[in-house]
């Protein structure tokens, strides 16, 4: 037993790991709970950036307003039956078409 406990005291120190992640080009070191929070983000390392020596989220970009088709009265078109625009009867004049208004 009194080797065992000569042995435990001549151990080398452990040494810890260091977490570093790549923000915009530089190796920084963090945290582990750091780290973690970083790789679980959607695009990891790109989804944060530098502020002085702060790491924060980059800021999420509004998406543009989406252009839906219009039903709109035409010179040539379509008849629905039961006035139901999904179920098209017959493509005659003076009925609907589905436009998409341009700029």
């Amino acid at each position: 037993m009194n080797e065992l406990l000569k042995a435990l005291a001549n151990l080398p120190p452990v040494e810890k790991k260091i977490h570093t992640v790549t923000i915009q080009g530089k190796t920084i070191e963090v945290s582990l709970g750091k780290k973690l929070e970083i790789m679980k983000a959607t695009n990891g390392e790109d989804a944060f950036m530098l502020d002085g020596d702060k790491i924060i989220l980059k800021p999420v970009e509004k998406k543009t307003k989406r252009r839906l088709p219009i039903l709109k009265k035409d010179k040539t078109g379509g008849h629905f039956h039961n006035g139901d625009p999904f179920w098209l009867e017959t493509i005659a004049e003076e009925g609907y078409i589905w436009q998409t208004e341009s700029e």
